[in-house]
């Protein structure tokens, strides 16, 4: 892949970062969108295209709206700069065929459920469940290939993924008095294991369970939050599931001496 069409594949990562950006805000507030056009939420004066750059508009402003001078939050540019560095590694890794652009996708999925998730501790189902059935869908077409699962295994991935976890947080439940798992988490892990297959499940629960409790305890240790609140799951499922696709077999092969047949 050239440096030209690697720069390309950035830039229109950070495009669609900004268009995430917009998903995060307005989905938990049930809002379009697609209408109005970007707005300042202090000021709510709509942003021209001109201050509407992905990142190199927000530091020309220095994080300031032009209209009202109030502060934009880093987590703009953030994402967009994430969002790039996903799409160009994700193109380059599987290539600019059906699979690479259907993971970047995924991509895209994970990362809006990430950021809505760590702010409002909610996993919409506008997501979630379009999701599940893409997954499953993309598994029935010939056109896709591994890491897109086969639609057996994308079918054992869903019921797996969200019976099993939905049965864990149930039990969790029932024994300790208190909510383990919340049904959204349970969607997202159906999502994965519908686009992933059931292969991908163990590997992502366990190291996002792992990566959780490390990221939990340090959250407590450092900000002194109450350890009865609850932490979001969602990420750390999205941050685990993406770690598969490069890892998983990696890690299986080292585990159980064999690859499995997934890639």
């Amino acid at each position: 892949m050239s440096w030209d069409l690697l720069a390309l594949l950035i830039l229109i990562g950070a495009i669609w970062g900004s268009f995430l950006n917009v998903c995060i805000h307005r989905i938990p507030l049930e809002e379009s969108v697609v209408l109005p056009h970007s707005r300042c939420p202090d000021c709510r004066q709509a942003i021209a295209w001109h201050d509407n750059i992905p990142v190199i508009s927000w530091l020309i402003l220095r994080g300031r709206c032009r209209s009202c001078r109030e502060p934009i939050s880093p987590i703009y540019p953030i994402i967009e700069s994430v969002t790039a560095l996903l799409t160009a590694t994700t193109l380059y890794h599987f290539g600019l065929t059906p699979t690479g652009f259907a993971l970047t996708a995924l991509g895209y999925a994970l990362i809006t459920l990430t950021v809505i998730d760590l702010y409002h501790y909610i996993l919409p189902d506008v997501i979630t469940l379009p999701g599940i059935l893409l997954g499953v869908i993309l598994s029935l077409l010939p056109w896709f290939s591994p890491p897109i699962a086969a639609w057996e295994d994308a079918l054992i991935g869903v019921t797996a993924g969200g019976g099993g976890l939905w049965l864990f947080g149930w039990l969790f439940q029932r024994f300790t008095g208190k909510e383990g798992m919340g049904l959204g988490d349970v969607k997202l892990t159906a999502m994965i294991g519908g686009w992933l297959g059931w292969q991908a499940l163990p590997f992502t629960i366990f190291a996002a369970a792992l990566i959780g409790s490390v990221a939990g305890l340090l959250w407590i240790a450092l900000s002194g939050r109450d350890r009865s609140l609850p932490i979001p799951f969602g990420p750390y499922l999205a941050l685990a599931a993406w770690g598969y696709l490069y890892l998983g077999p990696t890690v299986y092969g080292w585990y159980l001496g064999r690859p499995l047949p997934m890639f």
